[in-house]
C-alpha cells in the first residue's frame, strides 16, 4: 500500500491533488488527515512538499490557492499558521521559476519517513504490533541494583509507576519458566539468582505494597469479612497492573516443579486472594490451579491449595461454590482409581477437605450429594439385574468404594442437618446392597471397608445402622480351625485391598488378618453403642456368637482374642444393667433416656476406657504396616546371641567322644531348636515328680490334674513356693 501511496503522490498534479484529497472517498489517508487537523496535531506536513506542480505557473497556483480557501478554510488557515512559504511566492510565470522549481521539485520527492507516516496512519493496529516485536531486542535487563532499588521504593512509598515497573519485570520472569521468548516485556531475565530474587522480592513484599498503596485498612480482630481491594478509590487506576501481577502468579504456579517453591507461591497466593475475588477471569484460573495442586500435589501443597480454595469458596459461594465444588468431586474420583499404602493418606485428606468444602453450603451440597449417591444406586441397580462380570465390575472397585466412604463422612460432618438427613438411609441402602452383591469369602475386605463406612455414618449421625450381622456371617461361614495350605512370610494389609487371591485364601496370613479385623470392627461397633440404655439387648446376640465361636473354634490364638472381646463386651453389659435398675423412669420417657445416655458418657464405662486405650495402640499398628514395617519391631524382645559356625566346629572336636552322630551336618541343630520347648516341658515334670511328696501322687489329685490346673509357665515370675506337708 505504501508503494502505491508514493505513486499517486508523485504523479498527481496540485489540481489533481487537492481533487482527489477532498472530492473523492477513494483515498482514506486524506480523512484521517483532516481529523487530526481538526485536533490541532500536526501528522502530515506532506502537502506543503507537494506544492510544487508540474506546470510551474505562478497564476494556476494562486488560482487553486484561492479555491482551496473558499472550500476548506479550516486547511487554509492551517496552511497560514504552519507554512507561509508556501502561501507567500512570487507571482511569476517565467521559465526561468520553472526549471528553478524543476530543480526544487527533484529534491522534494516523497520521502521514506512519510511513507511510514502514512502507512501508520492506514495501519495503526498492524503497525503498531509490528514496532512491538522489535522491542525485546531494546529490553532492560533486570539486574540486582535494580531489585534492591525497587525494594527501599516499595517499603518508602509504593507509587503506581513503581508497580507498573515490578510487574514488568515480574512477567518477564513469568516469561522464562514457560519458555516463551517472543512474550513482549519491557524487561528481561537472564540470570538464574537474579529470577530468583526477584520472585522472592516479589511474594514478600508485594501485597503490603499494594495494600498500601491502595491504602486498604488492616482487618480487625475476628473479622471474617475480606476487604476487597475495589472498595478503593485508587483500584481503577492501577487495576491493569494488578490485574498483570496476579495472572502472572497463576502462570508461575502452572510451571514450577519443586514442592517447596510452590508452597511459598501458594502462601503468597493465598494473601493475594481478596485481589483474586475482584478479577473473575483471573480467579477462575487461580482455582483451577488451585484444584490440580490440591489434588496431586505434595502435603504442605496440598493443605495450602485447601486453605486458598476455602478461602474463595467462603466469600463467593454464590459465584465459585457450585462450580469448584463439582471439579473437586471429579478430581477426587480420579485419584481413588488406585490404592495402595503411598496413596491412602492423600485419599483420606481428600475426603476430609471436601466434607469440610460440602458444609459450607447444605443446599448446595444437598444437591450434588442426591445426584452423586442416585448414579452410585443405578451402577448397583444394574449389577443386581445384568449379574454380569463387567456390571460387578462397575461396583466392586475402588472408586465405589471411596465414594461411599466420602459421602458416609459428609453426612457425618454436617450432622445434624435437616437439609442432608433424608439421605441416610438411601445412602445405607446402597452400602448394604454392595456387600450383599457378591458374598464370597474372596471379597471379604470390600464388605470390611463397607462396613467402616456404615459404623463411621451410624456413630456420628446417632442413627443405628445394623452391621453386626455382615460380622457375624464371618464367623459363621469361615472355618478357622482348617490348618493353612501355606506359610506367609508379610501379612495382608486389608485396608488397601478388596478382593483375596485363591493363593491368599490359603495362607495363615488371611486368617489371622480377618480375625483383626473382625475383633477391630465388632469392638469399634460396640463402641459406639456403649452409653446406650439398650446395650444389652444390642449385645446379646453377639454374646451368642461369640460363644459358639469359642467352643467350636481350637485355634489359640483366635480363642484368646475373641474371648478378651466377649469380656468386655458382658461386662459393659453388666454396668449398663445395673445403671438401668436404679433408673427412676420408663424407656418412653425419651427427654430422660437422652439426659441418661448423656451422663454415663460423661462418667464413662469399661468398653469405652478400654476402647480408648486400644485405638492408640492400633493406629501405631496401622502406621507401621501403611508403612511397610513388621510390627515386631517395636516389641523390644531380648537379643539370643548365637555361637558362629567356626565356634561350633570347635566344640564338636573337644567334645568328639562325647557326642556321638551319624552326620555332622548342621541339621542336628535345627532339630534341636525345635525340641527344645518339649526338652523344657519333660525336665519340669521331672522337677515336680521329684519335688512333690508320696502322699500327694498316691491321693486321688493326679499329676495330670494338678498340671491341669496349675498355671502356665509363662506366669510364673518368681521363684517356686514349696508346697505344705499333709499332716501325718
Amino acid at each position: 500500500m505504501a508503494g502505491k501511496n508514493k505513486r499517486k503522490l508523485e504523479d498527481l498534479s496540485v489540481d489533481e491533488f487537492m481533487l482527489s484529497g477532498f472530492d473523492s472517498g477513494e483515498e482514506d489517508d486524506c480523512e484521517d488527515e483532516e481529523s487530526t487537523q481538526q485536533k490541532g496535531k500536526m501528522k502530515k506536513p506532506a502537502p506543503q512538499k507537494m506544492s510544487v506542480g508540474k506546470q510551474g505557473k505562478a497564476s494556476e497556483h494562486k488560482d487553486q490557492l484561492s479555491a482551496l480557501k473558499r472550500k476548506d478554510p479550516e486547511f487554509y488557515e492551517f496552511l497560514q499558521q504552519n507554512d507561509q512559504k508556501l502561501l507567500n511566492f512570487e507571482d511569476s510565470d517565467s521559465l526561468e521559476d520553472e526549471e528553478e522549481d524543476e530543480e526544487e521539485r527533484m529534491y522534494h520527492k516523497l520521502p521514506s519517513q512519510l511513507e511510514e507516516a502514512d502507512d501508520d496512519d492506514d495501519n495503526d493496529a498492524g503497525e503498531s504490533v509490528k514496532k512491538d516485536v522489535k522491542k525485546p531486542k531494546e529490553a532492560t535487563k533486570v539486574t540486582e541494583a535494580m531489585i534492591e532499588n525497587w525494594r527501599t521504593g516499595l517499603r518508602k512509598e509504593p507509587t503506581a509507576k513503581l508497580i507498573r515497573d515490578i510487574t514488568q519485570a515480574f512477567k518477564a520472569a513469568v516469561a522464562t519458566t514457560k519458555g516463551d521468548s517472543e512474550e513482549l516485556c519491557r524487561y528481561t531475565i537472564s540470570d538464574s539468582a537474579v529470577f530468583n530474587s526477584l520472585i522472592l522480592f516479589c511474594i514478600k513484599d508485594m501485597h503490603a505494597a499494594l495494600n498500601k498503596m491502595l491504602k486498604l485498612k488492616a482487618p480487625e480482630k475476628g473479622q471474617k469479612k475480606l476487604i476487597l481491594p475495589s472498595s478503593s478509590a485508587r483500584w481503577q487506576k492501577n487495576q491493569i497492573d494488578i490485574k498483570m501481577y496476579i495472572a502472572g502468579v497463576v502462570q508461575l504456579l502452572s510451571s514450577l516443579t519443586q514442592s517447596t517453591v510452590v508452597a511459598a507461591v501458594l502462601r503468597h497466593a493465598n494473601q493475594m486472594v481478596p485481589y483474586y475475588l475482584c478479577l473473575p477471569k483471573q480467579c477462575r484460573h487461580f482455582l483451577k490451579s488451585l484444584i490440580k495442586h490440591w489434588s496431586t500435589g505434595e502435603e504442605t501443597v496440598r493443605v495450602l491449595a485447601f486453605l486458598a480454595l476455602n478461602k474463595i469458596c467462603r466469600n463467593k459461594q454464590e459465584i465459585y461454590l457450585n462450580s469448584v465444588l463439582k471439579q473437586m468431586y471429579i478430581a477426587y474420583v480420579k485419584n481413588c482409581k488406585f490404592t495402595s499404602p503411598n496413596t491412602l493418606p492423600m485419599i483420606n485428606f481428600m475426603q476430609r477437605t471436601l466434607a469440610e468444602m460440602y458444609s459450607l453450603d447444605t443446599q448446595v451440597s444437598y444437591q450434588h450429594a442426591f445426584i452423586y449417591i442416585r448414579q452410585l444406586a443405578i451402577h448397583l441397580r444394574n449389577a443386581m439385574n445384568l449379574k454380569k462380570k463387567e456390571t460387578y465390575q462397575s461396583v466392586y472397585n475402588w472408586q465405589y468404594v471411596h465414594c461411599l466412604y466420602l459421602w458416609c463422612r459428609v453426612l457425618s460432618t454436617i450432622y445434624p442437618s435437616e437439609v442432608l438427613e433424608p439421605l441416610i438411609y438411601p445412602l445405607c441402602q446402597v452400602i448394604i446392597g454392595c456387600i450383599k452383591l457378591v458374598p464370597i469369602s474372596r471379597y471379604y475386605p470390600l464388605r470390611l471397608h463397607c462396613v467402616r463406612a456404615i459404623i463411621l455414618l451410624s456413630a456420628n449421625t446417632k442413627t443405628y445402622v445394623p452391621a453386626l450381622p455382615f460380622l457375624l456371617e464371618i464367623l459363621q461361614r469361615e472355618d478357622f480351625n482348617k490348618k493353612p495350605g501355606r506359610m506367609s512370610i508379610k501379612p495382608i494389609n486389608f485396608a488397601v485391598i478388596l478382593k483375596l487371591s485363591k493363593t491368599n485364601l490359603q495362607e495363615k496370613a488371611y486368617k489371622d488378618g480377618l480375625v483383626e479385623q473382625l475383633y477391630d470392627l465388632i469392638l469399634e461397633n460396640f463402641h459406639t453403642q456403649a452409653c446406650s440404655v439398650g446395650f444389652p439387648e444390642l449385645a446379646l446376640p453377639t454374646v451368642v456368637q461369640l460363644k459358639v465361636f469359642l467352643k467350636e473354634c481350637k485355634v489359640a490364638n483366635y480363642c484368646k482374642q475373641m474371648r478378651q472381646l466377649l469380656e468386655k463386651i458382658q461386662e459393659n453389659s453388666s454396668y449398663i444393667t445395673g445403671r438401668r435398675q436404679k433408673a427412676a423412669f420408663g424407656v418412653a420417657d425419651v427427654t430422660a433416656v437422652a439426659a441418661w445416655e448423656k451422663q454415663v458418657a460423661e462418667e464413662g464405662t469399661s468398653l469405652t476406657k478400654y476402647y480408648s486405650q486400644w485405638k492408640k495402640l492400633r493406629e501405631k499398628e496401622i502406621q507401621l504396616e501403611i508403612s511397610g514395617k513388621e510390627r515386631m519391631e517395636d516389641l523390644n524382645l531380648p537379643e539370643i546371641k548365637r555361637k558362629k559356625a567356626e565356634e561350633k566346629k570347635a566344640d564338636k572336636k573337644e567334645f568328639k567322644g562325647l557326642f556321638e552322630s551319624d552326620s555332622d551336618d548342621d541339621d542336628d541343630d535345627d532339630l534341636f531348636k525345635s525340641k527344645g520347648s518339649l526338652f523344657f516341658f519333660f525336665s519340669f515334670l521331672f522337677f515336680l515328680h521329684t519335688w512333690i511328696p508320696v502322699g500327694v501322687c498316691n491321693s486321688k489329685h493326679s499329676l495330670g490334674k494338678m498340671l491341669v490346673a496349675a498355671p502356665s509357665p509363662h506366669s510364673l515370675t518368681g521363684p517356686i513356693p514349696p508346697a505344705p506337708r499333709p499332716e501325718e
